[in-house]
């Protein structure tokens, strides 16, 4: 890679927005947690709220009449539930509201080489979601993997025709010997490699570690259209101070060796 790459974005508050799903994942948010990000995606008109898959109900009834779309989550975090559980799942997700599907691999059976597997599991998923109108997003969790085992998942999702391949679901901490965890969540060389690897209909999603406006540019120059987060609202309130409105605005984005390296969680 070039010590540093320019490009010329032009964008609107608008497009800014519809690149980010609204993270409402974090194990210990209550449900007034929830309802409050709820209230934040619907303000901000974001792509989707992600939720869990038990807060459906309440997504629906909080983001009525928005263009909002409910993203629920299945086989989350870790994708060791059976694949019959995770299409049950999926088939529930949209019948209770869901429009896009976030789902983990089994990343043990990508680590061992099954890619019978794990194709066959992403496809049965991928049919359950799409019968009912729904999309799919492919969770590789990054963090797990090689080069090798990526550039294969890309393959698999785009002979499948999946909506959508992200990185991460911003709960994949690597234990390390001294005992510690460590997270990346999505980085530059990841994003770029799964541009490259995946059919130009498969979208990227980058999830952990994108946070500020600046680091939304970057990953929008290089080909990413949607960002898992919960600083979306920061985000666009930075978008704005900046005059990023609704009519088209030009932003010069620079992107360095040391960017997008990964920072951890949503």
């Amino acid at each position: 890679m070039a010590s540093q790459s320019e490009f010329t974005l032009t964008v609107t508050i608008d497009d800014l927005a519809k690149m980010i799903d609204m993270s409402l994942l974090h194990p210990t948010m209550t449900d007034e947690d929830v309802r409050e990000g709820l209230k934040l995606a619907r303000k901000y008109e974001m792509a989707t709220a992600c939720v869990k898959p038990y807060s459906i109900p309440m997504a629906v009834e909080e983001l009525q009449g928005s263009s909002v779309l409910i993203c629920p989550v299945i086989g989350f975090p870790h994708g060791n539930s059976t694949t019959a559980v995770k299409v049950f799942e999926a088939e529930e997700a949209v019948k209770a509201g869901g429009k896009e599907i976030d789902m983990v691999i089994n990343i043990g059976k990508a680590l061992g080489g099954d890619w019978d597997y794990v194709e066959n599991e992403i496809r049965q998923i991928n049919d359950a979601v799409t019968k009912n109108g729904a999309i799919l997003k492919v969770i590789f969790e990054n963090d797990y993997l090689k080069d090798q085992h990526v550039i294969k998942l890309c393959e698999i999702c785009s002979r499948i025709g999946v909506a959508f391949i992200k990185t991460s679901t911003g709960y994949g901490f690597v234990k390390q010997p001294n005992g510690l965890y460590t997270y990346y969540g999505a980085t530059l060389h990841h994003l770029r490699l799964m541009r490259e690897h995946a059919a130009s209909s498969v979208q990227i999603k980058a999830a952990g570690g994108v946070r500020t406006l600046d680091e939304l540019l970057k990953v929008r120059a290089i080909g990413v259209t949607r960002v898992g987060a919960t600083a979306g609202p920061a985000m666009l309130a930075e978008a704005e101070k900046r005059g990023i409105g609704r009519e088209p605005t030009t932003v010069q984005v620079t992107i360095g060796p040391e960017d997008l390296k990964g920072s951890g969680a949503y």
